[in-house]
């Protein structure tokens, strides 16, 4: 796969602090990416950003007014929609130190304190963004392989119904029915060893 992802494969990051600065440093690092970033100063911002869009990671500050990262994590596991969304939790290093526990049992997939290495944690979203590109992908391959399997299944059925008992079969509907699924068998085939 190329470096530049298709349109289709591309997935924003959330950002999610309420701090200005907070929002601007990890712009300052992640921009390198060359992918979509979105900003949310609270929890609702983030929700109502995750309702609207796809992300392939969300990088979310714990210590926020109103509806804190804890808070704002569980919900987004909660629903069918954003729940296999990763999420990153952000964190000042003089946080109680339980933080880590609660953000691994919300359903983080990681935990970074502040200030966090830039190199770091450009690496681990970039792992983030190479799992989403693969997952895009095998969401188009299965819908390929359910669309050929539904062409092979009703070509096997009109072929079955050519050679009910009750009817005088047409051998050369048959032969060009047989045809047409030999193709497409070997259509799969040579798209089931494409990379």
């Amino acid at each position: 796969m190329s470096i530049e992802a298709t349109s289709d494969e591309r997935a924003s990051i959330l950002l999610v602090d309420d701090m200005e600065d907070n929002l601007i440093a990890l712009e300052a690092v992640l921009g390198s990416l060359n992918e979509p970033l979105v900003r949310a100063r609270s929890g609702e911002e983030a929700m109502k950003a995750l309702l609207r869009r796809r992300f392939a990671v969300v990088l979310l500050d714990i210590r926020m007014p109103g509806m804190d990262g804890f808070e704002t994590a569980a919900n987004i596991k909660r629903l069918d929609q954003t729940k296999d969304v990763p999420i990153i939790f952000l964190t000042g290093t003089d946080s109680d130190a339980g933080y880590a526990f609660r953000g691994y049992a919300t359903g983080a997939a990681d935990y970074l304190t502040k200030p966090f290495d830039p190199w770091v944690l450009r690496a681990k979203v970039a792992v983030f963004l190479d799992l989403h590109r693969k997952n895009v992908q095998l969401e188009r391959m299965l819908v390929r392989e359910q669309t050929h399997f539904a062409g092979v299944s009703d070509r096997l059925a009109a072929l079955e119904k050519q050679l009910a008992p009750d009817g005088t079969p047409d051998l050369g509907t048959i032969r060009t029915q047989v045809r047409e699924l030999q193709i497409l068998v070997d259509e799969i085939r040579r798209e089931g060893r494409a990379p």
